[in-house]
């Protein structure tokens, strides 16, 4: 996964608040999302707002889908944070 789809993901304020979101209840749908970001953090984006917000992240590998049924399950995937972290090692202090 390219880490420039990695920073554009992370890099909007509202994929971040999504992502907190699975964190805080992973495997939503749609609708629950949207109920969620609504209810505790005031955002009233529309659906098909959010729906784009996750495919960015879902492109970024953040974001895998399962369907079960009509419903289609949003699970957080950070793996592709490691790419980043990878990249720039934290090093011992002296």
């Amino acid at each position: 996964m390219p880490v420039d789809a990695v920073f554009k993901a992370i890099g909007d304020p509202t994929r971040r608040v999504i992502l907190d979101e699975l964190v805080a209840r992973d495997g939503q749908t749609l609708f629950e999302i949207c109920t969620r970001l609504a209810m505790t953090h005031g955002l009233s984006s529309s659906r098909q707002a959010i729906s784009q917000h996750l495919a960015v992240l879902e492109d970024a590998g953040l974001v895998t889908t399962r369907r079960e049924g009509r419903y289609k399950f949003h699970h957080l995937d950070t793996t592709p944070l490691r790419s980043i972290t990878e990249r720039w090692p934290v090093k011992d202090e002296p």
